[in-house]
């Protein structure tokens, strides 16, 4: 393994098992539901994968469901509330920076919460490159991200891993002559290493 691909929520980013808009409504005046169902349920799809804007979309949806909010306004919100870096992940990592390995970011994200990420959240202190659906054009798991992503890197198929926390992209990225690692947070990063998965 030459480049360990990490993903992003589930992973470096905790996940609430009620989620990011839980006090959305008694914070914002937006109901969790509506926005589902008016704007993700709608846009995403095309969002995920650079096909259309965050601020575009969100923006008319707002006007209709939510006058009082602006897009700013609300991807704040939802950035900022979900943010949970998992530190003692991250601390997991250090040990394979220093055997060599390099450390980029595989994840489903669009452009907007990609730059917050990144910057604003700091993990472009920790790795190389960041690897993303919006960017790629495809989301995981279609088979489309793993050979763009490869074709980024440069490296073969096989000197790639992800760890990722759902089990259908691990699955895709061994199919795509990846290394699979299945994260659930119950075991050790070095152990699912040495395990292998």
């Amino acid at each position: 393994m030459k480049i360990l691909m990490v993903d992003v929520d589930g992973v470096l980013v905790r996940s609430h098992p009620v989620g990011w808009a839980r006090d959305l409504e008694a914070d914002l005046g937006l109901s969790p539901a509506v926005l589902h169902a008016e704007f993700f349920e709608v846009h995403w799809a095309e969002i995920a994968v650079g096909r259309a804007s965050l601020p575009a979309r969100l923006g008319p949806v707002l006007e209709r469901c939510a006058p009082h909010l602006t897009a700013r306004e609300l991807m704040d919100y939802w950035f900022q509330h979900d943010a949970d870096l998992d530190a003692a992940f991250l601390a997991q990592l250090e040990p394979l920076r220093n055997t060599g390995v390099d450390l980029h970011l595989a994840t489903n994200q669009e452009h907007e919460r990609a730059a917050f990420l990144w910057k604003t959240l700091g993990l472009q202190d920790h790795f190389t490159a960041m690897h993303y659906s919006a960017d790629v054009g495809w989301a995981k798991p279609d088979p489309g991200f793993f050979t763009t992503v490869v074709a980024r890197t440069g490296y073969a198929p096989a000197d790639l891993t992800l760890v990722d926390d759902r089990p259908d992209n691990v699955a895709a990225a061994r199919q795509a002559g990846w290394g699979g690692l299945h994260w659930d947070g119950n075991r050790t990063l070095a152990d699912l290493l040495a395990k292998g998965g």
